[in-house]
C-alpha cells in the first residue's frame, strides 16, 4: 500500500470536518508523518512530506506578512499541508497567509471546531503504517551469504530499505542520511546531531519516523542488516563525518 495523500488523510473519519481552504492542487502530494507544532520556525525539524497541525497560536500574535513567511518557510522546507484549528485565539486563516497558501499551491486545512490532535496523529500514522514493515531480522545469516554468492545486493537492499526506498526523495534523502549517521554513531544521539549538523531534537524526531517505518532497530543483528542495506544503496548519502566500509 502506497503513502497516503493529503487527500486520503482528508477521508479518514477523524479528519471530518476538515475544509480545505486552498492548495487544491496539492492534495494528491504524500504524507510521510503527521507532526505537531506551535512554533514559527517548525520548518527547521520537518524531514519533508510532513502534514502540520496547529492551534494558530503563534499566528495569532504576529503580523500578516510574517505569518505568510511562516507558511514559505513550511513549503520550502518541503511540509505537503498545515491543518489549522480555529477555535482559540485564531479565529480566521489571515488573508496573506490564505492568499501564500493559494499561490503556492500549499494545502492549507482548517478544522472549525475543536479536534483532538491526538486523534487526528494516531489516525494518520495509522495510515501510513499500513503500509507494512517487513520481517528482515530472522535468516539474516543465510540472507548475506546469499548476497555474497549470487550478488542479489538490490533484492537484499529492498527488503531492508523498502519503506524507505518508497519516500519521495526529499525525505528520502533526510532519513537515509540520519540512519547512516546513527548506526555509524552506535544511535549516540548527541554524536549523531554533531555528524549531521542539526539539533538532538530534530534527530530524536527523525529516528522516530524511521522506527515507524522499518520496525525495531535496537537489535544489533537489524543494524548490521540495515548497515549492509545502506552500503548497498546508491540512494543512501554518506553522512558527514563517516567512512565507507
Amino acid at each position: 500500500m502506497p503513502l497516503p495523500t493529503v487527500h486520503d488523510l482528508l477521508a479518514l473519519p477523524a479528519f471530518a470536518g476538515a475544509q480545505v481552504l486552498g492548495g487544491e492542487g496539492g492534495l494528491r502530494r504524500t504524507v510521510t508523518w503527521v507532526h505537531v507544532s506551535e512554533l514559527l520556525d517548525a520548518a527547521r525539524f520537518l524531514s519533508g512530506g510532513e502534514l502540520l497541525l496547529s492551534t494558530g497560536l503563534e499566528l495569532s500574535r504576529t503580523s500578516p506578512e510574517a505569518g505568510a513567511a511562516y507558511l514559505r518557510s513550511l513549503a520550502d522546507g518541503g511540509a505537503h499541508g498545515l491543518a489549522l484549528e480555529l477555535v482559540g485565539p485564531l479565529r480566521e486563516v489571515p488573508p496573506a497567509l490564505l492568499a501564500e497558501a493559494r499561490h503556492l499551491d500549499f494545502p492549507l486545512l482548517a478544522f472549525r471546531h475543536e479536534v483532538r490532535f491526538a486523534d487526528l496523529t494516531r489516525a494518520a500514522h495509522a495510515r501510513i503504517l499500513a503500509r507494512g514493515v517487513p520481517d528482515v531480522t530472522s535468516g539474516l545469516d543465510s540472507v548475506a551469504l546469499a548476497l555474497r554468492e549470487t550478488g542479489r545486493a538490490e533484492v537484499f537492499r529492498d527488503a531492508q530499505l523498502g519503506p524507505l526506498l518508497a519516500l519521495p526523495a526529499r525525505p528520502q534523502s533526510t532519513l537515509l542520511g540520519t540512519l547512516d549517521a546513527l548506526i555509524a554513531g552506535q544511535f549516540n544521539i548527541a554524536q549523531v546531531a554533531r555528524t549531521l549538523g542539526v539539533r538532538r531534537q530534530t534527530v530524536y524526531y527523525r529516528l522516530e519516523q524511521l522506527r515507524a517505518l522499518l520496525g525495531n532497530l535496537d537489535d544489533p543483528r537489524r543494524q548490521l542488516a540495515l548497515r549492509l542495506a545502506l552500503d548497498l544503496s546508491p540512494e543512501a548519502p554518506m553522512a558527514p563525518g563517516t567512512e565507507s566500509s
